[in-house]
């Protein structure tokens, strides 16, 4: 499975203005309530629980904010380019303005892995990020995370 099995167009946010990991996750939750037909406190509930776990800020100013739930059948994805960069406690401790939202059905799967992985891995490189980061719009930035 690649960013492209779940990442659709509509779901590729450019300039999010948020003050803080809090905001960003409730943010990102609003947004994928549409689609996933989960609510928006159930999203960022859990989300917010994984977060206490360990923060998902990977580094080099990249967060992949995940968490499970029962009623997905499929992984959803979502990706977000902020306005400002936020503290997230990345492992780094820098700052992010790169995010990837991936919510993942609670059942085992042996792809699940993987994809949290491979996504780190190509948002962590240097020139995607830069890609990202100089994106003009949400079009451009979802090509450069689709680009095989």
């Amino acid at each position: 499975m690649v960013i492209g099995d779940i990442l659709l167009p509509a779901h590729v946010v450019v300039g999010l203005r948020c003050s803080d990991r809090a905001q960003l996750i409730s943010e990102l939750s609003s947004i994928a309530s549409k689609t996933v037909a989960l609510s928006q406190g159930l999203l960022s509930g859990r989300l917010l629980e994984r977060e206490r776990l360990g923060s998902t800020g990977v580094g080099d100013g990249v967060a992949i904010p995940h968490a499970r739930f029962e009623k997905l059948a499929q992984p959803f994805a979502l990706f977000a380019r902020l306005q400002q960069p936020i503290d997230f406690d990345a492992i780094d401790g820098k700052t992010v303005d790169l995010v990837f939202l991936l919510l993942l059905p609670a059942a085992s799967s042996r792809e699940q892995l993987p994809l949290l992985a491979s996504v780190a891995r190509h948002l962590r490189q240097q020139a995607i990020a830069r890609e990202l980061r100089a994106a003009a719009d949400a079009s451009t930035a979802f090509q450069v995370l689709t680009r095989a």
